[in-house]
């Protein structure tokens, strides 16, 4: 595999990408946390560029607190736009691909189909919006690029939906989840391999892509699958969205259409179910 850096290696994602990494006996990627090389700070980021001359980037650094965004927008883009900025300009100067991790909060979630990646963003809260700037200011420095929007991600690493629910499941008899918030589940693992993928066949199809594991639900359905693949006794009660306030809107329906990436790198996605059980037998 050819060498690459990976900025934010300490989160969820990261620590999937040193997992299959691992299992891979990849050697060439280098794991950057955010005290090594903090994306906000494009001095360090050029010293590990130049030291390291990768032929790709993977940006998993973000700011990725969606109610707390809401007051601190300007930490938010300093994350989430300005340093991909720092990324786009660096991989411009040192000829590197940037692989750069997005989300579906940048549609509106108004969409009755899945989304495509030529459906109108129109992000609702802070999160969505600096993400959508950091995206579109990416092809202004560099043409070898994937942005890979993604929804939902849970592994068994950091904090998720997934380990909220388990830790709840036992905690207590009775949970309320919202039914009218609908997309699909991405296991973590999945995205890691996918990503994993585009290096290792030096994939050159760039631009934006969908990837989420296939099937849809609400978060209910989600909880509800948790508690029986895990065979937690837990009475879950269905509530609409409005019953459960939060600092900022999501996005009501976030189904990505994955189209796009199955024709162009060749893969197959697991069902979300499929990939729930895998993440539970690890955990």
């Amino acid at each position: 595999m050819n060498k690459a850096i990976v900025i934010g290696a300490s989160g969820q994602l990261g620590q999937c990408l040193q997992a299959v990494a691992k299992e891979k006996n990849a050697g060439n990627l280098i794991f950057l946390s955010r005290e090594e090389a903090d994306i906000a700070d494009a001095a360090s980021l050029r010293a590990f560029f130049a030291a390291h001359q990768p032929a790709y980037c993977i940006n998993c650094a973000a700011y990725t607190a969606v109610d707390k965004a809401e007051d601190e927008p300007e930490l938010s883009r300093q994350i989430n736009r300005d340093g991909v900025i720092s990324l786009s300009q660096l991989c411009r100067e040192f000829g590197t691909t940037l692989i750069h991790v997005s989300t579906d909060f940048v549609f509106p979630g108004t969409a009755l189909h899945p989304l495509s990646e030529t459906d109108a963003a129109a992000p609702v809260n802070i999160y969505g919006a600096t993400k959508l700037e950091g995206e579109q200011a990416i092809p202004g420095y560099i043409a070898n690029f994937f942005i890979i929007r993604t929804s939902w991600l849970y592994s068994k690493f950091g904090n998720n939906f997934v380990k909220t629910m388990l830790r709840l499941g036992r905690e207590k008899d009775e949970l309320r989840v919202i039914w009218d918030q609908v997309g699909t589940p991405t296991y973590a693992m999945d995205l890691a391999e996918v990503i994993s993928h585009i290096m290792e066949t030096n994939n050159t199809a760039y631009g934006i892509y969908h990837y989420s594991n296939e099937g849809l639900a609400s978060w209910y359905d989600f909880a509800k699958s948790i508690f029986e693949l895990s065979h937690i006794s837990v009475r879950v009660l269905p509530v609409r969205t409005s019953e459960y306030i939060t600092k900022a809107r999501h996005p009501a329906y976030s189904v990505l259409d994955k189209s796009k990436i199955k024709q162009n790198l060749g893969i197959e996605i697991p069902y979300w179910r499929d990939s729930l059980k895998t993440c539970l037998s690890r955990i």
